[in-house]
């Protein structure tokens, strides 16, 4: 099932919360997939000339702070796009500035939908964002907890609304009671 179905499932779940399928507060979870990092500097150079260093900044503007990029990962990565003729780059005012060539542009025309993928899964980063620092990783595994006891209760509820609307009920006192925390 994908992101936006419009039929209830995991998959649907794991679009509406970030952590639910990609644990940010996980070292071990990767923002970006095999081939993404590539894709996703060609679409920053493509809105214009950028240095490296600028568009680690963007990459971790664009998640909201939840991705940082680190040198090793994006200087090798645009000598490679710039080895494949997909960007060049010029010192500029002491800087070298990575500039997009026709066939990047090219490369980003057929990988479209990649892309836009690329930025969805980054606006669903950024809008966690403010919630997503230390205090919150520990109260994570709780919240997936209780998620994942109210979709089980659900499913062996099957089609008797009384029980759905208790679970219902219970998760709205809950959220309630939470919200008067804060």
């Amino acid at each position: 099932m994908r992101c936006g179905s419009t039929t209830w499932g995991a998959w649907t779940w794991a679009c509406a919360v970030p952590w639910a399928a990609y644990r940010p507060w996980n070292r071990w979870s990767r923002f970006f997939g095999a081939g993404e990092v590539r894709l996703a500097l060609l679409s920053l150079l493509d809105e214009g000339p950028e240095h490296g260093y600028q568009l680690m900044k963007d990459l971790e503007a664009r998640s909201g702070g939840l991705y940082h990029a680190s040198a090793g990962a994006i200087y090798p990565t645009l000598q490679m796009l710039e080895d494949e003729g997909l960007i060049t780059s010029e010192q500029l005012e002491g800087r070298r500035a990575y500039r997009l060539t026709d066939a990047g542009r090219q490369e980003l025309k057929n990988s479209a939908d990649s892309v836009k993928k690329i930025w969805e899964r980054a606006q669903t980063w950024e809008d966690w964002a403010p919630w997503m620092g230390p205090a919150a990783s520990m109260v994570a595994g709780p919240a997936a907890s209780v998620m994942k006891a109210a979709m089980r209760a659900a499913t062996h509820a099957r089609d008797n609304t009384e029980k759905i609307s208790r679970i219902r009920e219970i998760l709205e006192r809950a959220k309630k009671e939470i919200e008067n925390l804060s």
